[in-house]
């Protein structure tokens, strides 16, 4: 039975919703029963009310709003703050990668990661859990990965950031559990997203290796956050092999496995 579900609907958060895992756990939140807020920066968002209109009794309101960007996330913020009933779960899902040779990439792209995958995301939880343990409950999922248990070669800032997000999301648990609020962490696998293409991956073995479907792991996000995990390895039997060996190898070992995979021009090697 869903934790939150109340006599009115209860209200959800998704950001990074405008496609991927963003948009099927939007599509979990509708299901259940819950009116959903789901914000992007790219116009796709706008979208989803329609798209979303099938899947349950629940309304969706886009935002479009830069996450990146104090201010955005200060706009989307005072806008759920607005909404006529009090947000009682948050998916913070938005976040990006970059690929390729730490110092042969853009500085810049790897400076805006970090503002969307680490500041945004601290930002963010930080308005809505100090609401929410006002309110003395709620929930929060980070979207974390597999990634987060093995240092990146040629995504060092993108394993790094969702080894930040896991480590927050285990901290702040402890933190707020006394108030009634939740958090869980989502670890996904390699999805079936477009992440691949934007973060120019499509040429590497990890990007043309098999993957989840986005669904799948929504659905195992959704349901451990139900459930009051702490975390949880999402899709294939593969990922939490996968998660298991980057807690018991080495770093160096993990790491060089992790540059095998997502080294560019590796996916057209033998």
């Amino acid at each position: 039975m869903d934790i939150l579900l109340e006599e009115s609907a209860p209200l959800a958060l998704v950001t990074g919703a405008s496609s991927g895992i963003g948009l099927e756990l939007a599509r979990e939140f509708v299901a259940h029963g819950h009116d959903v807020v789901v914000a992007a920066e790219d116009n796709g968002i706008s979208r989803l009310p329609a798209l979303l209109a099938a899947d349950g009794p629940g309304t969706v309101t886009a935002i479009q709003v830069d996450l990146a960007t104090r201010a955005g996330v200060e706009e989307l913020l005072d806008r759920v703050r607005a909404m006529p009933t009090a947000l009682g779960a948050a998916a913070i899902n938005a976040g990006v990668g970059v690929s390729g040779p730490f110092i042969e990439t853009d500085v810049d792209a790897h400076l805006e990661l970090v503002e969307l995958n680490i500041t945004g995301a601290v930002q963010l939880a930080h308005g809505v859990l100090q609401d929410m343990v006002a309110r003395d409950g709620g929930a929060v999922l980070f979207t974390s990965s597999i990634a987060a248990t093995m240092p990146g070669p040629f995504a060092s800032t993108y394993n790094a950031s969702k080894s930040f997000l896991l480590s927050f999301a285990e901290a702040l648990r402890v933190e707020v559990a006394d108030a009634g609020v939740t958090v869980t962490a989502l670890m996904p696998g390699p999805t079936d997203t477009n992440f691949f293409a934007r973060a120019g991956m499509e040429d590497t073995k990890l990007g043309q290796a098999k993957k989840d479907d986005p669904r799948d792991v929504a659905r195992d996000g959704y349901e451990a956050l139900m459930r009051d995990d702490d975390h949880v390895v999402a899709g294939s039997m593969k990922n939490k092999a996968q998660a298991m060996a980057g807690k018991l190898m080495s770093y160096e070992r993990t790491a060089k496995a992790h540059a095998a995979l997502s080294e560019p021009g590796s996916g057209d090697r033998d």
